[in-house]
């Protein structure tokens, strides 16, 4: 049976059952409380002292703690800013009040009536007039001592998680602020948000396994959206020059720090620039951020110092793969020349690989952990880049750029493919690879072709992984320490 500090839940939770019923028996339901009118919050108190001192104020949250001294009650109330301690006194309350205050348990929901002062050790508090149960706790709240330990739980009763440990409650909070920070800072440069689809007839946009699904009025298959992009896109030929979407992408893929089956992104695309224009946009966004939210730009990420002050390093992935993995693939112009000098190197590629594929090849096995501080890695192979142009002093390459940060990919950006014949090549290309059993490659979007046909100005598209980011600029390890409810496996699987 589960302890709780010595004593078995299962009696805790009898002990509180018979204390709700005693108060339903006198004619005090809490949870027929309806409402509080609350006035101030902790945070508020505690900073603003000197002009509430005196006060009268009205304010409710969660008994954390509660410490008896004969006639008198200290208790720690928990609120959405922190805590503020509450002074209860026999002879304010009343003796008959007092008695049933006595009997509140931790993790009991209360309200409290009274003046702001300080007590004898100097702690602000609220020396109550009146407290009002507004929701009896059933379940005992872990030890005070060692908390939610268990990072599964943790996960799985996020609520739990929230009550307990305060550094997950900032964590959250701070990352509401970075998305407001980035809806105010592409709204700032005229950036229209917009909203696209979650289900369709196709999943495009990215080289993603898709989850699929069944529209029974329709009778036939959807799938939820792995990217914004084609969508997007489409505003673009529509004439909107700036449009962004930020917003849940689905995976039917592999679960790991870095990934969550959902997650969010941001996709934002701008008529009439490139790829380069969208590396300025991502450092400064990025860099803006940091700022407002955290006040700095140097930030401290599992111990390493990270420096996001632009201008940030750019590098072509050709150049970080010969300074990475020692291997020139500017000497290399055919994909037997590139797939010996990759063997040679002690990497064990797929014999059928293209010499871009080769090289993207090298770079992930050897380059991306190298790039700790924020690295613009430049010019993909057209064989990775469906969707993207390609440079014209050198078409086997394209216009995109990977950001990585803590080695880590935190943003792509592309220069668009607007050429409707060039993009259905690479669309029947990749529906090659996919009668070939390569379930994540692209399927054909008959209506973003025509689209295109119609005319796309040239144009710029950036997708950021606000996870990632969140994780960057909270210092979490992983994805789902910032994921208010991760997904996780049913304990009876």
């Amino acid at each position: 049976m589960q302890q709780f500090e010595g004593q078995p839940v299962s009696e805790l939770v009898a002990i509180r059952r018979d204390k709700l019923a005693e108060l339903r028996q006198g004619g005090a339901d809490p949870f027929a409380v309806t409402t509080y009118g609350v006035t101030h919050h902790s945070a508020q108190i505690l900073q603003d002292f000197e002009n509430l001192e005196d006060s009268e104020v009205r304010i409710a949250g969660r008994l954390m703690s509660k410490r008896g001294m004969g006639k008198v009650l200290f208790c720690d109330l928990s609120d959405r800013d922190g805590k503020i301690q509450l002074f209860i006194k026999q002879d304010v309350v009343g003796e008959a009040d007092y008695s049933v205050i006595k009997k509140y348990d931790i993790g009991d929901i209360v309200g409290a009536e009274g003046t702001v002062f300080k007590t004898k050790t100097g702690e602000v508090s609220v020396r109550a007039a009146k407290v009002t149960l507004l929701a009896k706790s059933m379940l005992p709240l872990p030890e005070k001592f060692h908390g939610l330990t268990d990072t599964d739980l943790r996960y799985r009763q996020r609520y739990l998680d929230l009550i307990v440990n305060p550094d997950v409650k900032k964590t959250f909070v701070t990352r509401s602020r970075i998305i407001t920070a980035i809806r105010a800072f592409l709204d700032a440069r005229g950036y229209l948000e917009v909203d696209t689809p979650m289900l369709g007839t196709i999943a495009g946009g990215a080289a993603a396994r898709p989850f699929i699904t069944h529209h029974n009025t329709l009778d036939m298959d959807m799938y939820l959206r792995i990217a914004t992009e084609l969508h997007l896109k489409r505003l673009i030929v529509g004439g909107m020059e700036k449009v962004y979407e930020m917003g849940r992408i689905f995976r039917n893929e592999g679960m790991s720090i870095k990934h969550n089956p959902e997650f969010t992104t941001i996709e934002l695309y701008e008529a009439f620039t490139d790829y380069n224009g969208m590396m300025n946009l991502t450092e400064q966004l990025i860099a803006s951020v940091a700022r407002d939210v955290l006040g700095t730009m140097k930030i401290a990420y599992q111990g390493e110092e990270i420096d996001l002050t632009p201008p940030w390093r750019r590098i072509t992935m050709t150049e970080a793969v010969k300074l990475y993995a020692g291997i020139d693939f500017d000497t290399l112009t055919t994909d037997e020349q590139a797939l010996a000098a990759v063997k040679a190197a002690g990497l064990s590629p797929d014999a059928k690989m293209s010499r871009g594929e080769l090289l993207n090849f090298c770079f992930e096995a050897r380059v991306e952990e190298k790039l700790v501080q924020p690295t613009f890695i430049l010019d993909y192979p057209v064989e990775v880049s469906p969707l993207t142009k390609k440079k014209p002093d050198a078409p086997e390459l394209t216009e995109r750029f990977e950001l990585f940060i803590t080695a880590r990919e935190l943003a792509n950006a592309y220069s668009e493919l607007n050429d409707p014949f060039d993009q259905r090549e690479r669309f029947m290309r990749q529906m090659l690879l996919r009668e070939k059993g390569d379930e994540e490659a692209n399927m054909i979007d008959e209506d973003f072709l025509t689209a295109l046909e119609y005319g796309m100005p040239p144009c710029g598209g950036l997708g950021i992984g606000i996870d990632r980011l969140v994780m960057l600029l909270t210092d979490s390890y992983s994805i789902r320490d910032v994921l208010l409810f991760p997904t996780m496996k049913p304990l009876d699987k």
